[in-house]
């Protein structure tokens, strides 16, 4: 069950206000790719389409007119194909776009060609998209192409071409309560899966084992599966930042990084814990997890309106800095680490970014020169971790461990709401929950 049809016609209504009368704005929706063969990936919508339309099936396109009096809303869809149906199922047609989704008026996707010169030949401006793999892209240019053709004689058609982000992601970054109450469902269906993890690790299983465990509890718990896939990282596995093979053998000394979401509604939940597959951390786990922890409670704490999200990185930034000289990894001032950048072997990326129908999701981390302050409705992660890789030059016995730290954070006039607290992180909830392992 998706988002109500009035919240996409409210987005819709605020793009074309945003827009203006007078433009046109063009978004396709996903198309179905090929794994291999004639096996196709399981088909996941277009982010921005869907925040646009509702419409699930792949090849739409979403034509939004501001101002006509007739349709300012137009989709064009796959046709109805009772041959086709019996193979991949119902599609909604032209008749259901307009009664089951709000479309003015529907189109079957091979009028789109001859179609569209004359929906865009009384438009002033266009504002669309390029797409990274293309598809769209010639073949708008030569919509545009066709209506300029007779702009001589008839004075009309676009005169300018304007990246459609640059409104719609900006609208995208905010949530609002429809939109929270989804994330905070995936959040809830994400914790329950780290919480699984937890508590049925056990030294001689291999990482997949662990990941099958994790997703078996988001689709039963009624997701759609992984918003990203998952990364089940033992031992030294942890100091890869993406690993995602998820192969090995987990033993008694490793830590176990597991850094997993679930997607509900195309929307996403995004959790990273980390924790023994001992029952208990041994000393030099908890040193370097009592860092990574206390670093992201002082991130944690930044979140609030107003507050640029480069205080959030740095405030986890210093901690981390200070637990690395305080462990002996690094050997200069606190100062001089930061300006330097000597903490860069050990933690090398920024410590949130957006959440929301994408796991990296949308909207501009700057404003002009400055660091974006946090509004309302943002939704953010929080993620330091320290990884002390092999090849790095810290001393031996802390070389192999890698820890990171991630909770999906809602910013409230307030301040803030953590979302996904019920995924475990003091010491003493994950050792209750790893006791219960053995």
């Amino acid at each position: 069950m998706g988002l109500t049809a009035e919240f996409h016609s409210r987005r819709r209504s605020q793009l074309a206000e945003a827009i203006g009368d007078g433009a046109a704005a063009i978004v396709p929706a996903a198309f179905e790719r090929t794994r291999s063969n004639d096996v196709e990936y399981r088909f996941r919508q277009n982010s921005d389409f869907d925040y646009l339309t509702g419409f699930p099936e792949p090849d739409a396109v979403c034509v939004l007119l501001p101002g006509h009096p007739e349709h300012e809303f137009v989709l064009f869809v796959r046709p109805r194909d009772l041959e086709r149906e019996t193979w991949t199922g119902r599609r909604e047609g032209v008749d259901g776009a307009v009664n089951q989704y709000g479309a003015d008026v529907a189109h079957p996707l091979d009028k789109l060609d001859e179609l569209m010169p004359s929906l865009l030949g009384e438009r002033e401006s266009l504002h669309y998209s390029m797409e990274r793999s293309g598809g769209y892209n010639q073949r708008i240019l030569g919509w545009i192409e066709s209506v300029q053709a007779g702009r001589q004689r008839s004075g009309r058609g676009p005169t300018a071409i304007y990246d459609l982000r640059s409104t719609l992601h900006e609208m995208r970054i905010v949530k609002d309560q429809e939109e929270i109450e989804a994330m905070r469902r995936a959040a809830e269906v994400s914790c329950e899966a780290h919480r699984r993890a937890m508590s049925l690790t056990r030294a001689g299983q291999f990482e997949y084992e662990i990941e099958a465990e994790i997703e078996y509890a988001f689709r039963v718990n009624g997701a759609e599966g992984p918003a990203y896939p998952s990364i089940v990282a033992g031992g030294a596995n942890a100091t890869v930042l993406h690993y995602t093979e998820n192969r090995s053998l987990l033993e008694e000394h490793d830590l176990l990084l597991v850094d997993a979401g679930a997607e509900m509604n195309l929307y996403c939940g995004d959790v990273t814990r980390t924790f023994p597959v001992a029952e208990r951390f041994d000393g030099r786990q908890r040193a370097v997890y009592e860092v990574v922890l206390a670093a992201q409670e002082a991130a944690i704490l930044e979140v609030r309106p107003g507050v640029a999200l480069e205080h959030v990185h740095e405030a986890a930034l210093r901690v981390l800095v200070e637990g690395l000289i305080d462990l002996g990894i690094l050997v200069a001032g606190v100062e001089e680490s930061i300006t330097e950048e000597l903490y860069r072997p050990y933690y090398m990326h920024r410590t949130s970014h957006w959440l929301g129908k994408d796991v990296h999701d949308v909207g501009g981390y700057r404003d002009g020169e400055a660091s974006r302050p946090l509004e309302p409705g943002m939704v953010l992660t929080v993620e330091p971790g320290l990884y002390i890789a092999e090849h790095t030059d810290a001393p031996p016995q802390w070389k192999g461990i890698g820890v990171r730290i991630e909770d999906d954070v809602l910013v409230r006039e307030s301040g803030f709401v953590v979302l996904t607290e019920a995924a475990p992180k003091e010491i003493d909830e994950i050792e209750g929950l790893r006791g219960g392992a053995y």
